[in-house]
């Protein structure tokens, strides 16, 4: 048990919340269990499909330091259910065909760049996918590819559809993935040049390049749904008229607190970063890299802020107030 400490104090974050739940029922005495069921029932029906996706995603990494053998399971399926949510966030705003557009594309891209990659060392280096666990497709372990997608959604609405940031966040966000995905044998690099983990600059441009071109097209396909002002590029009229109508986005209540606002209100897909930027740097820490975790608190800490201050119309709204 000792060399699960970590995993057994995450266990016990447990005790404080279960402290706050007697103060609330001792608090609200008999209407407790009416009121809390109340507020569940109605978290429950506002939650969208890709929020209980995402809260899986989540749930999946938590055993992790309770099976850290486990991790390329538990990796596989965290990731799974986040690209699922991906799918879901779209398909509800801007309907099914552009989202399997993005997906099927996304995909396609980054096996393509990872076969590329690891076979020719551009665009990212010099690097191999011997020994990597599986499920692999064509040597590249599945994750990798299913990861694209989700990490352009995120990055792409983050940077509210500026493709140049959204390539900058992915690559801030790489900081951390080459470190930790190196120690669970994921690839091994050979470069020549190395920067950092073993990956050269040259990895850092080639992932802001991809994720660039990435974004762009995701942007083009759904310019609304970045906050961009469009329609999107138009598609060929029969499989316009095969998509069909296009779900209304609705925006939920989420709030388990009596007369809280609307907690729902701008929550979209850029919650991914902000809990990368937590679970990531929590993850290099489980693997004894101290220092790593450090810089990759840093670097998504630097992504998160760099969104804040560049996002479109803050420099107004300072003005006006």
């Amino acid at each position: 048990m000792g060399g699960n400490a970590v995993g057994w104090a995450l266990i016990a974050l447990g005790l404080p919340l279960s402290g706050v739940l007697a103060l609330a029922g001792d608090a609200l005495g008999a209407e407790f269990p009416e009121v809390l069921g109340a507020r569940l029932a109605g978290l429950l029906a506002a939650t969208r499909p890709w929020m209980a996706l995402v809260a899986l995603y989540v749930a999946l990494k938590i055993p992790v330091p309770l099976w850290p053998e486990g991790f390329p399971v538990l990796g596989l399926a965290s990731t799974a259910a986040l690209c699922a949510a991906a799918l879901a966030f779209v398909w509800e705003r801007v309907g099914w065909l552009r989202a399997a557009l993005m997906l099927v594309v996304s995909f396609g891209v980054g096996l393509g760049v990872e076969l590329l990659g690891s076979r020719t060392g551009i665009p990212f280096g010099e690097y191999t996918y011997a020994g990597a666990p599986a499920p692999t497709l064509l040597t590249v372990p599945l994750i990798v590819p299913l990861g694209w997608f989700a990490l352009t959604l995120t990055a792409t609405s983050l940077s509210r559809g500026r493709p140049w940031l959204a390539g900058a966040l992915m690559m801030l966000w790489d900081v951390g993935l080459e470190p930790l995905m190196t120690a669970q044998g994921y690839w091994t690099w050979t470069d020549p040049l190395p920067l950092w983990a073993g990956a050269p600059v040259q990895n850092f441009l080639g992932w802001w390049a991809v994720g660039w071109g990435l974004s762009w097209v995701f942007t083009g396909l759904a310019p609304g749904l970045f906050g961009r002002a469009g329609v999107g590029w138009a598609l060929p009229g029969w499989l316009e008229r095969v998509d069909g109508n296009v779900p209304p986005s609705r925006v939920p209540s989420l709030s388990l607190l009596p007369g809280a606002r609307r907690a729902g209100e701008g929550l979209d897909f850029r919650v991914v970063y902000a809990t990368e930027a937590f679970f990531l740097p929590g993850g290099l820490v489980l693997v004894g890299r101290y220092a790593e975790a450090a810089v990759t608190l840093a670097a998504m800490g630097l992504g998160l802020g760099l969104a804040r201050a560049l996002r479109p119309g803050r420099r107004a709204v300072t003005r006006a107030g």
